[in-house]
């Protein structure tokens, strides 16, 4: 049977669970939809506290434009989801039971459903069955609007977590790069964010010379030499929020044009930061790291985005991309990460996660130094 490790609670208390419901069933019955049906996932752990892994039993928060929310879940997990939310009614059902018509009992009116973005088809299709002649929506629906501002608790809890991060970063550097695989500075990496206060660590990218040219490199057994540059791109969540932090550093004192290049990359993330305003259109923000790596001679080079909101999820909205209109507003947490890849040789990539501050200024997260740093 799957056991998990302890968790930081969340720091936020009941009674803000339950106006965060509240606010979720005032959407529902704005945009006429009749319920939320949940999957284990962020939706319902920022509407419950409740985090539990998917399996192939169901597990369902049912949320109503009128009523009170039902978490629909398996009686081996009933004392789980008490502890974490003590305030949420429960259905609980047995292994010969049908959870889906349950779940589908506790759906009134006649309105569309919206359903976890991350729904396994497996829970889809069943309650689809259940639930027949209604319209089927995306949760982000709802939620998406809920969730990208992030309140005071949030706000905490991130800057708690990026913190975190800063200090693992600071002490791999005091450990040898040179002459040791990729996965082995992985690996001190997800031991010191643990130490550090990290719950789980979800990912630990360590691309050395030409793999950093790869901005999703899967870390691996290639040995890290002298004169090359290392792109450690290292992440995960301490309370349920999400950290995510690059620093590119060097086994050695740099040549001159991995010196430009990363300087250009540190002069596209201050742009970006200059950018990022309240009010900006998150588009906007990649637009200004874009033109000063542009205009050093290698925008064929940045391949990806500018950024990506974060928060209970390593990935949400906003996305700081071209074309996204979306105006930033205050509570509003995302990456700024320009980057520069030369296929082949190596790359560059620096990323600190921001937030709007009250004031409308971008409040960094992660405050670790972002010179090259030079290791052994």
């Amino acid at each position: 049977m799957a056991m998990l490790a302890k968790h930081t609670p969340m720091p936020v208390d009941r009674a803000a669970f339950a106006a965060r419901r509240r606010r979720a069933s005032a959407a529902l019955r704005e945009r006429g939809i009749a319920a939320l049906l949940l999957a284990p996932g962020s939706d319902l752990t920022y509407l419950t506290g409740y985090r539990i892994f998917s399996t192939e039993r169901l597990t369902c928060l049912v949320l109503p434009a009128d009523g009170e929310a039902t978490l629909v879940l398996p009686e081996l997990e009933s004392p789980r989801a008490t502890v974490a939310a003590p305030d949420v009614a429960q259905r609980t059902w047995g292994e010969t039971d049908d959870p889906y018509a349950i779940a589908a009992s506790l759906v009134a009116g006649r309105g569309a459903v919206a359903v976890s973005d991350q729904m396994w088809a497996l829970f889809t299709l069943r309650l689809q069955q259940e639930l027949a002649g209604r319209r089927f929506l995306l949760a982000s629906t709802v939620t998406r609007e809920l969730r990208v501002r992030k309140d005071a608790a949030e706000r905490e809890a991130l800057r708690a977590v990026s913190a975190a991060a800063d200090r693992a970063y600071a002490r791999v550097l005091e450990r040898p790069f040179a002459g040791r695989r990729e996965r082995d500075v992985a690996a001190d990496l997800a031991e010191l964010l643990r130490e550090e206060g990290h719950d789980e660590v979800t990912f630990t990218i360590v691309a050395s010379g030409p793999n950093g040219a790869s901005p999703h490199h899967e870390t691996g057994e290639r040995v890290i030499g002298a004169g090359e540059a290392i792109v450690c791109d290292f992440g995960g969540s301490r309370a349920s929020y999400c950290s995510d932090i690059t620093r590119t550093v060097h086994v050695g004192a740099p040549d001159a044009e991995t010196a430009r290049v990363h300087d250009t990359v540190r002069r596209a993330q201050e742009a970006g930061y200059a950018a990022a305003r309240a009010g900006a259109a998150a588009g906007s923000v990649d637009a200004a790291a874009r033109r000063v790596i542009d205009e050093a001679g290698y925008g064929k080079y940045f391949i990806h985005r500018t950024g990506h909101g974060i928060g209970l999820d390593g990935h949400e909205h906003p996305y700081l991309v071209s074309g996204n209109t979306e105006r930033l507003e205050p509570g509003m947490a995302f990456s700024i990460e320009p980057g520069i890849y030369l296929p082949g040789r190596f790359g560059v990539r620096i990323e600190d996660i921001a937030m709007i501050g009250d004031d409308g200024d971008a409040e960094p997260l992660n405050r670790a130094d972002h010179a090259l740093a030079i290791v052994r």
